[in-house]
């Protein structure tokens, strides 16, 4: 992107290319001000202010892009600023300001470059990890599958008003061998909870309460009281064991944090948001759900997600 402005000044913007695939994020948007500095009336430009330099009221202009159009990505306004609306992470790079101005009338013109560099980020993908066993009918009975899906029906309904899903990782039916009972057929279900993109549907609301890790703390209970309320009902029961039931003790439960596949993150680059997942720049990748990005040499491009 480049820009002029009326009279001796000149500001334009340029983006050093990079490369990557549509930001499926809510819009972001990202303001890089503009820098005011002293001009006659007839001359605008944009720098840092010098320390002795004096600045009247009436001899300020400050100088925007109205040559350049505005569009769904990017924009500069008729401050100066540049601002970034629906942003896609192949948007990310390095930004030159270009500026010509004088500092007084009778000076020669000077040129100033300013760089920015703009990355894309995404929240971490938290999610919980269950597992639970059920002793099961032979394993290769129709009734098992029958099970499986009205187990996640339940559970999918369960946290669905939190804005929240399950999804089925892995099932597995193995034939165990007890200590007293022998051999028994068991069900091991691994499942997800996750929070839902809010870019699928609307947000569920606007406070604190609603925050994803809120959210997904609050279906953790429900789920962890679902399958308490399971191991009741049994020991309540007077008619023998039905042929699949939840075996007591066995749901466990782990906090996952990921970042998406080429983003990453790091503390040392990105200080002011050390948990939140950017963007790989060039000379690295994260080519799965891991946490940071690797090194790798041969990657040019932001959002790497192979070392090829």
């Amino acid at each position: 992107m480049e820009a002029s402005a009326p009279g001796r000044a000149r500001r334009g913007w340029r983006r050093a290319r990079a490369a990557g695939s549509p930001l499926s994020r809510a819009a972001m948007v990202l303001v890089v001000s503009a820098l005011v500095l002293w001009a006659p009336p007839s001359v605008g430009y944009l720098d840092r202010l010098p320390r002795s330099a004096q600045l009247p009221q009436d001899s300020v202009k400050i100088v925007g892009s109205p040559n350049i159009p505005e569009n769904s990505t990017a924009q500069i306004t008729s401050t100066g600023s540049l601002v970034f609306q629906n942003f896609e992470e192949s948007m990310s790079g390095v930004y030159t300001c270009f500026l010509e101005y004088k500092p007084t009338v009778e000076e020669v013109i000077k040129n100033l470059q300013l760089k920015y560099v703009v990355y894309a980020y995404r929240e971490p993908h938290y999610y919980y990890q269950f597992t639970a066993r059920y002793h099961a009918a032979p394993c290769n009975s129709i009734y098992n599958i029958s099970f499986e899906k009205k187990l996640l029906q339940i559970l999918s309904k369960l946290v669905l008003d939190l804005s929240c899903e399950v999804s089925l990782l892995k099932s597995e039916c193995h034939r165990v061998k007890m200590q007293r009972a022998g051999l028994q057929n068991e069900l091991f279900f691994t499942f997800s909870v996750s929070s839902l993109d809010t870019e699928k549907g609307p947000k569920p609301c606007a406070d604190h309460s609603c925050e994803s890790s809120k959210r997904l703390s609050k279906a953790k209970n429900l789920i962890e009281r679902f399958f308490n309320q399971q191991v009741e009902v049994l020991g309540r029961r007077a008619e023998p064991l039905p042929e699949i039931y939840y075996i007591e003790g066995t749901l466990q439960m782990v906090w996952i944090n990921r970042c998406f596949p080429g983003y990453g993150m790091n503390i040392l680059k990105h200080p002011r948001c050390p948990e939140c997942c950017v963007i790989c720049s060039p000379g690295s990748y994260n080519s799965r759900d891991g946490i940071h990005c690797l090194q790798c040499n041969s990657s040019l491009v932001f959002g790497a997600k192979a070392c090829l």
